[in-house]
């Protein structure tokens, strides 16, 4: 018996479209990263795209529970003196609501080139309004 070794062809790719009003981070971030690697899918294959595209809005509307709103914090640091900087995710959602589901679905995809292009296939729009209407995006419900 051979191993199975998807082709291009064999990949149906889909677009689906997820609501995050009201939903929690964690549980969102985790759907919309399965999606983008295609582990649900038959054709599944560690080494090969083989995810669909997510779309996700109202972005702005995401909730998360307990004190993280204030104590979770994210940093970078520019390799320079006094180059660390620091937001907590309150300040984020401020600023850049679409930044923080990004974030938190980024960093659970693979740390490899394929994983680059899985989240370049991640849209996410702060409010209702999206640009990809043409692709007839699926409705997903996330619990």
């Amino acid at each position: 018996m051979k191993t199975f070794i998807p082709k291009e062809k064999d990949i149906n790719r889909k677009v689906y479209l997820i609501d995050a009003s009201g939903k929690t981070l964690g549980r969102l971030a985790t759907k919309a990263a399965s999606l983008l690697i295609g582990k649900g899918k038959a054709c599944f294959a560690k080494d090969q795209i083989t995810g669909d595209q997510v779309i996700v809005i109202n972005a702005a509307k995401i909730r998360v529970t307990g004190k993280k709103k204030e104590q979770k914090v994210y940093t970078r640091w520019s390799g320079y003196s006094g180059g660390f900087h620091s937001v907590t995710l309150e300040e984020l959602m401020e600023k850049k609501p679409a930044d923080v589901i990004t974030k938190a679905v980024t960093r659970m995809l693979p740390k490899t080139r394929n994983g680059d292009v899985m989240a370049k296939r991640l849209r996410v729009f702060a409010g209702p309004d999206y640009n990809h209407k043409a692709q007839k995006p699926i409705q997903i419900e996330v619990s």
